[in-house]
């Protein structure tokens, strides 16, 4: 691993690095805010995943979410959103591509040999964070838009794995509405049996941890009624008996003007189940 910007940031070390993806064949970034508890502690971990076309940036400039980390002793890791590079396959528009990899695991010949978000989410980026810093194995995730369902689906698909988990503004069925539609058909093909293990509304169905999912969602969201459709998700943890918080909050759009609004709250929640101490990690 490089490190390739180190910032300090309300007591602690705001830091970029770099390193050689074997998941994902290329280099890969990721932010990571270190506290002052983590030079001479072992600090529990929040996984922070990004929604479409960001990257590791838009969440360490824009969140503020670092002074609540401050507060509760957290490392905040926050990776890119998608493989990048020039051997990288990518096409036209926003929604597909670099910058959109869904947090799942491409089956199409196209896609398949880079976009594999989701074992690296799960799998190589935890291994490195706990191995090159003072990281406990205790982790929480969540996320924004594209990002929340990955947190979602991540939760759902690992348990015993995360001690918490939230969203803001989810893609909550992805197979339900346009970005997902499109998304899945690229990476997964047509088959929609193939899409049913990266749905959350699915997925709740049959989960055998029942971890509570907190949601926020802001009221005046331009991809409310088109897109995120939260409702879907509430019927399906009300038809599953799945424990589920959604918080409408009035006036607020889908910008990053809403998750710095309530990301304390959130990372408050999470470094609650963070410190339990009974949980063990997988």
């Amino acid at each position: 691993m490089q490190r390739l910007e180190q910032h300090t940031c309300f007591g602690g070390q705001q830091e970029v690095w770099t390193h050689a993806s074997a998941t994902l064949g290329c280099e890969m970034k990721f932010g990571v805010y270190l506290p002052p508890q983590a030079e001479t502690e072992p600090c529990p971990v929040l996984y922070w995943l990004s929604g479409l076309t960001c990257t590791e940036q838009n969440f360490i400039t824009k969140s503020s979410a670092q002074r609540y980390a401050t507060e509760h002793g957290v490392i905040l890791v926050s990776p890119d959103t998608s493989p990048r590079g020039d051997n990288v396959a990518d096409t036209d528009g926003y929604d597909i591509g670099l910058g959109a990899g869904f947090y799942l695991n491409a089956t199409q010949p196209l896609w398949s040999r880079h976009y594999r978000m989701y074992d690296y989410i799960v799998d190589e980026l935890p291994i490195l964070v706990e191995e090159n810093f003072r990281a406990s194995a205790a982790r929480s995730i969540s996320g924004h838009s594209m990002g929340g369902h990955g947190a979602l689906i991540i939760a759902l698909k690992n348990p015993g794995r995360y001690r918490s988990v939230s969203a803001f503004s989810p893609i909550v069925a992805p197979s339900q509405v346009p970005w997902g539609e499109k998304a899945f058909t690229q990476y997964l093909g047509d088959d929609r049996a193939a899409w049913k293990p990266w749905d959350a509304t699915e997925l709740v169905a049959t989960a055998t941890e029942r971890l509570p999912l907190l949601i926020d969602q802001g009221g005046a969201d331009e991809f409310l009624a088109t897109q995120l459709k939260p409702e879907l998700l509430q019927a399906a943890c009300a038809d599953a008996g799945h424990p589920m918080e959604l918080r409408m909050r009035p006036g607020y759009d889908h910008s990053y003007y809403f998750i710095a609004s309530f990301i304390g709250e959130h990372i408050t929640h999470h470094a609650a189940a963070l410190k339990e101490p009974s949980r063990k990690s997988v």
